[in-house]
């Protein structure tokens, strides 16, 4: 029997983890039960017992960078509820210094990290399950290896949804004085990657409100020139 699409049967459960307050998100295909988790930031009992609480099948772990408040809870989520852990290999020195991140932003433990499954380029289809499909695209700039991931269709409306991580955020975007970070990178992924979304694109951005990338292009003061 064919299987139809119905981006009515995904959910989207967003909420705040770990001290930086980083946005996680368990998406999942309600009739299969497959589920996405982006960005395991801190809160690794919370996102366990969300998943269990549902009887979600994890099967992948996205990380839109490797910054420690949005990857901390990866091993041990990995390693309870399963999932290929998917990160860019240029935020693989980041993530292989978890450590320095822990001490300079005076974390109180140091988090193991998950092995890597699979290192995501840019321009791939991840797909959990018929329903619940993301194109991974690749916005270096808050990082090196800064991604953002992309759902076609979502609800009854069909509105496609982006998880923008630290790229983009209600009227602002990410910060780039940090480790790897580059204004003209991040400007640029924005300008040729972000901004050729639908207008209607629902964004669900790594800290803070979600927004729409229509509002963001009449209002946010870093893409009016763009």
């Amino acid at each position: 029997m064919t299987q139809t699409f119905n981006p009515s049967n995904l959910v989207i459960d967003t909420f705040p983890v770990g001290p930086l307050q980083c946005n996680c998100s368990i998406v999942a295909d309600q009739n299969s039960g497959e589920a996405i988790i982006v960005d395991p930031g801190d809160d690794a009992e919370e996102i366990i017992k969300r998943v269990q609480s549902k009887g979600f099948d994890v099967k992948y772990l996205l990380q839109t960078h490797a910054h420690i408040d949005h990857v901390a809870a990866t091993d041990q989520v990995q390693k309870t509820c399963g999932g290929k852990v998917c990160l860019h290999k240029s935020d693989l020195p980041l993530y292989e210094n978890l450590a320095l991140q822990a001490q300079f932003l005076r974390y109180n433990s140091v988090p193991s990290a998950a092995d890597v499954t699979e290192y995501l380029q840019g321009g791939e289809i991840v797909e959990a399950s018929k329903a619940l499909k993301m194109d991974i695209l690749f916005t270096p700039g808050h990082t090196p290896g800064s991604l953002c991931f992309y759902l076609s269709e979502f609800g009854e409306s069909k509105t496609p949804v982006l998880f923008s991580g630290d790229t983009l955020f209600f009227r602002s975007i990410g910060r780039t004085d940090l480790w790897g970070g580059d204004s003209k990178q991040i400007l640029d992924s924005l300008k040729n990657q972000i901004m050729t979304l639908p207008d209607e694109t629902v964004v669900i951005c790594g800290h803070g409100k979600q927004t729409t990338l229509n509002f963001e292009k009449a209002n946010n003061p870093f893409l009016k020139n763009l």
